[in-house]
């Protein structure tokens, strides 16, 4: 079997320690230092194409749309949500490593179908939780893949994003009928309770990293003002 060869390494900011992207054939793998298999894989991305689907559900036949993606990753959100979208919308996509972009302009990127290309992609290169402060446009949806979940967090300084303050900036953020989906790697009774306490009509919706198999993954869907969730 062919051995994983590294394609290069990123620190990420504020010592929350190092990434590491792999290549084996055609299976790219990317790794946190001293957090124990993949951070991702490109052979199991079906939950974050699941964050965009169930995120932007209501937003098919919207025309101008406005979507953040908090996190590019291996890029798999972001692809889905461009493929959800009318031609005149609009994806603003939040990434706080710099290598990270530059590895899905690079092989990596070919893994989703190069969506950083799209003419609909808007590029951030900076923490989410900055942009949602400073930003005074409304989003029709906000896509959050930015860590493990509420409790499953790899680096402290995401902690703000799932706390009371975040979601109110993330609230704030949305459009009159907006829409907050986040990616975790497992379920929160408490965290769902903090989004309905936020103001959100939430839901919790279990998918898997496969299609019918691999790891489940939990979707907090959360809709702003009277429509409920989908």
């Amino acid at each position: 079997m062919n051995q994983w060869a590294v394609l290069g390494t990123a620190d990420i900011p504020n010592n929350g320690g190092q990434l590491k992207l792999s290549q084996r054939g055609q299976d790219f793998s990317i790794r946190l230092s001293g957090i124990r298999g993949d951070l991702m894989n490109s052979r199991e991305h079906g939950s974050e194409e699941a964050l965009a689907e169930l995120g932007c559900a209501r937003l098919g036949a919207i025309d101008r749309a406005r979507v953040l993606v908090g996190g590019l990753g291996m890029g798999f959100t972001l692809a889905a949500a461009l493929k959800s979208l009318l031609p005149s919308a609009q994806v603003t996509v939040a990434e706080l490593i710099p290598a990270v972009v530059e590895w899905n302009r690079g092989p990596l990127g070919e893994c989703a179908g190069q969506p950083l290309q799209d003419e609909r992609t808007r590029l951030y290169i900076g923490d989410v939780a900055q942009l949602l402060t400073q930003n005074s446009q409304s989003f029709d949806a906000i896509l959050l893949d930015v860590d493990n979940g509420p409790e499953g967090l790899t680096h402290s300084e995401n902690s703000w994003l799932y706390s009371v303050d975040g979601l109110s900036a993330l609230y704030r953020s949305l459009g009159p009928e907006g829409t907050l989906a986040i990616w975790s790697a497992a379920s929160d009774p408490l965290f769902l309770i903090r989004l309905k306490k936020s103001g959100f009509h939430a839901v919790a919706r279990t998918v898997r990293a496969r299609p019918g198999k691999g790891s489940r993954h939990t979707i907090f869907l959360a809709q702003k003002g009277r429509a409920m969730v989908t």
